[in-house]
């Protein structure tokens, strides 16, 4: 046992990996509890303080191609040394923050550092597992996020039941200790890439930052520069030599369908961990502390199935997992609609079918649309699909703040009957049709995988 594991690497790297990723999930999903205590602190809107979110998951998206394009040509382990660093040096200046503009610089600077996460993420399963088992070691990474999910409500209602919610930013000083374990496992494999396209990166990270300003703070400038910079962005990329994003990829009609679904699930999904925080102080009148025990259930339950869910991806196909995963999170949307103002120890169990279809799904389609790509184009079209995730992410959130400051005087589910529940009601109603649509387009994608996968193992 020991022998094998010590002639593959990547059974090393797929454990580090997976702590790491607990600790940046950690990271990431604590703060979304503590909004709500954000915005009456600091006297600001949910939709200003969303922020403190979408400027994280903005950075992280861009961040995440950067460092992607930035492993062909340098060395992997000294890549994750520096985003590492960075990581730490914005949870200090977080944890020093007494105005919000320090906290949305802290958020930035962990963001700059963290989307180094990512792309290993995506590097790590790609380079040491064959396509026969990749869907194991997927497992096992979104078993790490699954375990952070777990971890990060438990631990942010501790720390904010006892000390300011700004020790929050404590957490990411953990991930010192997987430094070593990166420095002597990571190979010293180094290419030749291409320069990065820092325009091309530049113009979209502006435009989606003025898409998400228009959205939460209103006015047609913000909204006209986020259109001028996205026409300059597709302007780039189609003349630049070494363009940011490679218009080439979407040549194949399954993998941009899959960019296309890895959008709308990255979106739709983030609605649980978002919205669920501001549903139980608004509607339930919980404190922070409390609503992060709420969530518990539903993500420890879905670290206990990441890696069966990673077999199942293997052994009976990615169609199957799919279907599964939509049926679940359907499941969930459905109840909320309904029943989106019943006590919170219900939105636990509900929370529960969605949170674990949501990584179901994120299996399943992550192993689809790798195997839709030829080896070569692996690399890059999966830091491509990562980032349009996370940038789904950082809109979704820009969204869901400005619909729930907006409010609703009109039900659209007729079985709801709890009062002051509109605007949660029709989101989650909205959210269930639009997840019918993504299951269309996998089953027309992606349907021909199911025999496939079958007939190799």
């Amino acid at each position: 046992m020991k022998t094998g594991i010590q002639k593959n690497p990547g059974e090393v790297l797929i454990r580090i990996l997976a702590f790491t990723l607990v600790i940046s999930s950690v990271s990431a999903m604590m703060f979304n509890i503590v909004l709500p205590q954000m915005s009456a602190e600091y006297q600001l809107s949910y939709s200003e303080v969303s922020w403190v979110t979408a400027i994280y998951m903005l950075l992280y998206a861009v961040g995440s191609v950067v460092y992607g394009r930035l492993a062909d040509s340098y060395k992997l382990k000294n890549l994750l040394t520096f985003g590492l660093s960075v990581f730490l040096l914005g949870s200090l200046v977080g944890l020093c923050a007494q105005a919000y503009w320090m906290v949305l610089a802290g958020r930035a600077m962990q963001a700059v550092g963290a989307s180094v996460i990512p792309a290993t993420a995506m590097l790590i399963p790609v380079r040491y597992f064959p396509p026969e088992t990749r869907g194991r070691a997927l497992g096992i990474s979104a078993t790490g996020l699954a375990i952070g999910n777990a971890i990060g409500p438990i631990l942010a209602a501790f720390i904010v039941s006892v000390v300011h919610w700004r020790w929050l930013f404590c957490v990411p000083f953990l991930i010192l200790f997987t430094l070593p374990f990166y420095r002597r496992h990571l190979d010293d494999q180094q290419g030749n890439g291409a320069p990065i396209d820092w325009l091309g990166g530049g113009l979209l990270a502006a435009a989606v930052a003025l898409l998400l300003w228009s959205v939460t703070m209103g006015g047609w400038g913000a909204a006209a520069g986020s259109l001028a910079a996205g026409i300059a962005f597709f302007i780039r990329v189609r003349f630049a030599q070494d363009p940011f994003v490679s218009l080439s990829l979407l040549k194949n009609k399954r993998y941009a369908l899959g960019l296309i679904m890895g959008m709308l699930v990255m979106g739709m999904g983030y609605s649980l961990p978002f919205l669920t925080p501001q549903l139980l102080a608004e509607v339930n009148q919980l404190e922070a502390g409390v609503i992060g025990f709420v969530m518990v259930p539903a993500a420890a339950i879905s670290a206990m199935l990441g890696r069966r869910a990673g077999k199942l991806a293997d052994t009976k196909g990615n169609a199957f997992l799919f279907t599964l995963a939509s049926a679940l999170i359907l499941l969930c949307f459905l109840l909320l609609s309904v029943f989106v103002g019943v006590s919170p120890g219900f939105i636990a169990g509900f929370l529960i079918f969605g949170t674990v279809g949501q990584l179901f799904m994120q299996i399943s389609l992550s192993n689809s649309i790798s195997r839709a790509l030829p080896r070569e184009q692996t690399g890059v079209g999966m830091g491509l699909f990562s980032m349009m995730g996370f940038i789904a992410g950082a809109v979704s959130t820009g969204i869901y703040s400005q619909v729930v400051d907006q409010g609703a005087d009109t039900y659209w589910n007729p079985l709801n009957g709890y009062a002051n529940t509109a605007v949660f009601s029709n989101l989650y109603l909205v959210l269930g049709l639009l997840l019918l649509v993504v299951l269309m387009l996998y089953r027309y994608s992606f349907s021909r995988e199911q025999t496939t996968s079958t007939s190799v193992s």
